[in-house]
């Protein structure tokens, strides 16, 4: 069998892509938190206890801008969580044509930083988050980060 690139030829066990769908409501911000940490769980990903958390968070803040920005012209929401032999990428996507940006820290405001939050964690854990507009005119939001804290 060949091997293409730094691919291993047999991908690992905990190696691949899962999807789930969700109503756009507040009690799905727990429930896809859990939910990712048990596909984690199950899968045996070797995923750092620091990585795990910071993707935890993600995963909240994702559903949780989807929920409070997307749930009028978006009612049901999907994350997807895809897994291979150095990475954890989760995403949120939603049918609302309206790309978010990171806002700037301001300190007076109780809310609004959620995208800042997700970037910064990110950023520390040595991986890479962006948005992309969906071929059916909405969007998805991404994180991926390395399954070891990288030096």
């Amino acid at each position: 069998m060949e091997s293409r690139g730094s691919c291993p030829a047999h991908p690992a066990s905990y190696e691949g892509v899962w999807r789930f769908t969700a109503p756009a409501v507040d009690v799905s911000v727990p429930r896809a938190r859990h939910a990712v940490r048990d596909l984690l769980d199950r899968q045996g990903v070797p995923v750092q206890d620091d990585i795990l958390q910071g993707l935890l968070l993600i995963v909240s803040e994702l559903v949780t801008n989807a929920v409070r920005h997307a749930a009028l012209l978006s009612p049901e929401l999907a994350v997807e969580v895809a897994i291979d032999a150095e990475w954890v990428r989760v995403s949120v996507e939603d049918s609302h044509p309206y790309r978010p940006t990171a806002l700037e820290t301001d300190h007076a405001r109780t809310g609004g930083r959620g995208l800042l939050l997700v970037r910064e964690i990110t950023a520390q854990a040595g991986g890479s988050c962006d948005v992309e507009h969906t071929a059916g005119g909405g969007k998805v939001v991404w994180a991926a980060l390395p399954l070891k804290t990288q030096l």
